[in-house]
């Protein structure tokens, strides 16, 4: 049992069983940091006391204002330097516990940035019960396509709109369909949120050679929450024949913190069986998932914060393994800071819905968020929070929160 000097509340997102990865500026610039309980570990200072010996070549990694040269040093790395930091916090002379006034800033004073430089981002369509619930509203008698079950659905989004955690969102303008025919160019009427994972890709894989589903996982870095923000009334006018374009661009929200795949090896759980069985070069055995609970509320201008979705990763039907063999099949590479999105999750109950287009049935029946206040899109001025965590006994590790604001559209 790790027993941290440091006081650490219990139900902290960043216990000594996580310890996640971000960018982070004080006075002065942007570098890496380690998140625990409510400080940052400054990497680069730590680094500069011979706190990590082993790697004399990573202080320019950790001098860095992006993660992606401290990535691609590999897990192994990044596993070693979350095992030093543990046996510090547990050790009360250990140069992190000696040099505390130095090393360990309070996460209240720091600004968090962007924690990578997002070269590609795929957006999946892995929980079955977000598929099955959306195509069931525009096509109740066929609410999944034929490929559906098949492979995983996905398309290429905007890495270049990905922002942080506490980026404002412009209501985005755009083409919107009319019942005459012909769109009108206006403010979109029915923006939304979409509750995510997003995963970080960790290396590099060559251009024409696939990564096997067996081998698929050793790819990851780590984790983040993943809002895609949407406009729903453009998309529907946009997304046929090639899918969603400008109804999805415009914003993307990440999480600072990222969580490693050590961390989040405490909440492995089987995936859901498939029927039918893919075809071969999307089977491994075993199926696995994470058990994290996720969710969302909407926090209107000045008012208090109401609960919209409870959900849990761990009924995606896709699995990440299978995301990155069927992505990589033709011969597509990885890079690495890549980042690989679930698409929205969600569950059955309205609880557990993901999204607003899902909660109010494409906005026909509205959410209600307190007395006399309900949601059938965001308004202006809303702040969407979204949290994950992951509890498995005494560890607990989570995400932190993604938050973003809408404001009014930019005349």
């Amino acid at each position: 049992m790790l027993r941290p000097w440091l006081p650490i509340p219990p139900d902290s997102d960043f216990s000594i069983h996580n310890l996640p990865f971000g960018i982070f500026s004080d006075e002065r610039p942007a570098r890496a940091g380690v998140a625990i309980g409510n400080w940052v570990v400054d990497l680069a200072t730590a680094h500069g006391l011979n706190m990590f010996p082993h790697h004399p070549e990573a202080g320019s990694a950790f001098r860095k204002p992006v993660l992606n040269e401290l990535v691609a040093l590999g897990r192994g790395f990044s596993d070693y330097v979350r095992k030093i930091i543990q046996t510090a916090l547990c050790d009360s002379e250990s140069v992190l516990k000696q040099f505390s006034d130095h090393l360990l800033i309070p996460q209240k004073s720091v600004r968090m940035h962007m924690p990578l430089k997002v070269g590609n981002y795929t957006d999946f369509y892995s929980s079955e019960e977000h598929a099955f619930s959306v195509g069931k509203i525009f096509r109740p008698e066929n609410p999944l396509f034929p490929n559906w079950k098949h492979l995983p659905v996905a398309y290429h989004g905007r890495a270049s709109s990905i922002i942080v955690s506490g980026t404002p969102v412009p209501r985005p303008r755009g083409q919107i369909g009319q019942a005459n025919g012909t769109p009108a160019f206006k403010p979109t009427n029915a923006l939304d949120y979409e509750l995510e994972l997003a995963w970080v890709i960790g290396k590099d894989s060559s251009v024409g050679q696939p990564v096997s589903v067996a081998d698929a996982e050793d790819y990851i870095f780590g984790a983040l929450l993943f809002n895609d923000w949407s406009a729903r009334d453009i998309q529907r006018w946009e997304y046929q024949p090639l899918g969603p374009f400008t109804s999805k661009n415009f914003a993307s929200g990440v999480s600072p913190w990222i969580v490693t795949w050590e961390a989040l090896q405490h909440f492995r759980v089987p995936a859901p069986p498939q029927q039918p069985e893919p075809l071969p070069y999307l089977v491994n055995e075993p199926r696995q998932n994470f058990d994290l609970s996720l969710s969302v509320s909407i926090r209107p201008d000045n008012g208090e914060e109401f609960s919209v979705c409870q959900t849990n990763a761990r009924g995606i039907y896709w699995t990440v393994a299978q995301q990155i063999a069927h992505h990589t099949v033709t011969g597509c590479n990885l890079q690495t800071g890549d980042l690989l999105a679930t698409g929205t999750i969600s569950s059955k109950d309205i609880s557990q819905k993901g999204c607003l287009l899902e909660a109010t049935l494409n906005g026909t029946q509205p959410i209600k968020l307190g007395e006399g206040i309900e949601r059938r899109f965001l308004e202006d001025h809303d702040e969407v929070i979204m949290r994950g965590f992951g509890q498995n006994g005494d560890v607990r590790i989570g995400f932190g929160e993604l938050r973003g604001k809408v404001l009014p559209p930019i005349s």
